[in-house]
């Protein structure tokens, strides 16, 4: 049995320190972080224990935090520490899927009764879906990854059978199909599960600061390195590193990459000292690799050494007959995170759907289901074209001027004069309006803010 776990998550030391320390004699086994980001790492589909952190911290926040761990599992239970006055926030951290929040100053016997309560919940869900899963019912994978169509039947298969074993793996796709869905399912499936995954981003990377970035630094290896620091590849040590967009990586850097996946070993800049690396590699990319080869833009032996096993991931265009299950799907979970009621949807529109082309794949018909229940559905996310849901011309002619005022609030950040000044209406019309439908003028700028990725 997969013993439970505590992330405990706080910015200031002493207090991390010490309540750490109470939960470690309350006979709980705790890991502590300074911040959020890195115990994001942590977190998969199959993580057995509960999250605790506090709200107000530099970088990513509390809220913040919550919501990146519901987009890999609704079910993950977050504690959420509040100081004194935040009671309203704290509110809207139940209404966001927060399991519970426990106000400072608070008591080791206090938090130790929220935790024990979460990490049994956890453990009947973890149970429930194993037991789905030997009965033949939908399990994780296909939770995760969705559809009927055989290109789909055919990933999910070649996932299990790859997912166990230790093998780097080469996942192909266009942009938004899913790709990083499927290797944090591959890490799930492995012996690595409950080691960090860390996802790094090649065409992101500084190229000043690539080096450093992955493989870490001494002090004295450059002009400003005045720490000794771990790089990217070290703090995966354990787990899975995924290598996101591997065909932005610069040439040069290539052939110590190379080195790095052929030895399983690093140096970091400006030391001569060996460090062995037990990682599993995953890389990405939107084209194959075969094309930037021909292109001379990225080395054959890399490629050649990378692909041990190769995962495409299709497009919406070549599963059309999925499209409907899937927006349902992802309409269920925007509903579920948002706090909001399922919304019904037509088979007119999920006709339409089926129809429409998705140049953004699962991203944008996500962003599509998220604004069908916000109530926003005038328009697609991003193709801009009309969405209808059937039904009379004034209940489309309401939805449209709803979304017209959620978008106008949320451009000017829920500061509402100049959402009633561009759209040419009184201040007292605009309140009315705003009542007849719903709209909170914090939550629609909250919602809007945000960078969701997606399947």
């Amino acid at each position: 049995m997969i013993e439970s776990r505590v992330l405990l998550v706080d910015d200031e030391e002493e207090l991390r320190h010490s309540s750490a320390q109470a939960l470690e004699l309350a006979g709980f086994r705790v890991e502590t972080f300074a911040s959020a980001e890195r115990a994001l790492e942590f977190i998969g589909f199959s993580f057995p224990g509960v999250v605790i952190s506090d709200i107000r911290m530099p970088g990513m926040d509390g809220m913040t935090f919550l919501q990146r761990i519901r987009e890999i599992d609704v079910e993950v239970p977050v504690i959420l520490v509040t100081g004194h006055g935040d009671v309203q926030l704290a509110v809207r951290a139940m209404r966001e899927g927060a399991y519970d929040f426990v106000e400072k100053p608070f008591t080791a016997q206090m938090l130790a009764g929220t935790i024990r309560r979460a990490l049994d919940w956890r453990a009947l869900v973890l149970e429930n879906r194993r037991l789905k899963a030997v009965a033949g019912k939908r399990d994780d994978i296909e939770q995760r990854l969705p559809g009927r169509s055989q290109v789909m039947v055919d990933l999910r298969y070649r996932i299990r059978a790859i997912g166990a074993s230790d093998a780097d793996t080469l996942i192909i796709g266009e942009t938004g199909v899913g790709k990083e869905v499927v290797a944090r399912t591959l890490h799930d499936l492995s012996a690595r599960a409950n080691s960090p995954f860390i996802a790094i981003n090649c065409a992101a990377l500084p190229e000043n600061l690539i080096e450093s970035e992955l493989f870490g630094h001494e002090p004295g290896a450059f002009p400003g390195a005045i720490r000794p620091r771990y790089g990217k590849f070290e703090h995966g040590r354990g787990g899975t590193i995924l290598l996101d967009e591997i065909g932005s990586m610069p040439i040069d850097l290539q052939a110590k990459f190379l080195r790095v996946l052929q030895e399983r070993v690093i140096t970091r800049l400006g030391s001569n000292e060996v460090v062995p690396l037990d990682v599993r590699f995953i890389a990405t990319n939107k084209v194959d690799l075969e094309q930037e080869v021909a292109a001379g833009r990225f080395r054959p032996d890399l490629l050649y050494r990378l692909n041990v096993a190769t995962l495409r991931v299709p497009p919406l265009a070549q599963r059309r007959a999925d499209i409907p299950l899937l927006f349902l799907q992802l309409a269920r979970e925007s509903a579920a995170r948002y706090g909001r009621d399922e919304v019904e949807v037509s088979q007119n529109m999920l006709a339409e759907m089926a129809e429409r082309n998705w140049p953004g794949n699962v991203r944008e018909l996500r962003n599509a289901a998220e604004r069908l229940v916000l109530g926003l559905d005038a328009t697609s996310s991003e193709a801009g074209s009309p969405l209808t849901n059937g039904g009379r011309l004034a209940d489309k002619v309401a939805a449209f001027e709803k979304g017209l005022i959620a978008n106008a609030i949320a451009a000017h950040g829920g500061a509402l004069k100049p959402v009633y000044e561009s759209l040419g209406i009184s201040r007292k019309t605009l309140y009315e309006k705003m009542q007849k439908f719903g709209l909170d003028k914090k939550l629609v700028a909250t919602d809007f803010t945000g960078d969701n990725d997606g399947l």
